[in-house]
């Protein structure tokens, strides 16, 4: 079965989060950081530290992107996420961790470099995480008012 790119990089997506769960992480998927960029998945640990999950559908998606760097300086670890397909050993740098993902679930393969966020940012992103978990939650009762919320949480 060929399966396409999308739903290829959505199945790795929902995988990665589910093992958020099973760590006690809480995913918020396509977050946007202060620096412009979106995170794919943005997960808050038990410990308040932050995990950023780059998912990668493919050899060309990770080649036509060069921004992964950017979301370091917003986590405390940073993770691909790709299926059991893709030549991590060949492309990916190793101080980066690994997830694979597969139609079971998801497993880490490689932890990564920690690399502690300040504690101000971290405050900053916290307080951004929540209001984008409680407007997405609010969007769900209030449609129409989420553009508003949107707007709200624009980079800065």
């Amino acid at each position: 079965m060929n399966i396409s790119l999308p739903d290829r990089s959505l199945a790795i997506r929902r995988a990665a989060a589910r093992l958020c769960g099973q760590l006690a992480w809480a995913p918020l998927h396509e977050v946007p950081l202060p620096n412009g960029r979106r995170a794919d998945i943005l997960a808050l640990g038990p410990d308040c530290c932050f995990t950023c999950i780059e998912v990668k559908s493919g050899v060309r998606d990770f080649l036509a992107d060069d921004k992964w760097p950017d979301y370091r300086a917003f986590c405390d670890a940073l993770y691909f996420a790709v299926d059991a397909e893709f030549p991590h050993a060949a492309l990916l740098p190793p101080d980066v961790g690994l997830i694979v993902a597969d139609d079971r679930g998801a497993d880490i393969l490689r932890a990564p470099d920690s690399h502690p966020m300040a504690p101000a940012r971290r405050r900053a992103l916290l307080h951004r995480f929540a209001m984008l978990a409680a407007n997405r939650l609010q969007g769900i009762e209030d449609p129409a008012g989420q553009a508003a919320a949107r707007a709200a949480l624009r980079p800065e």
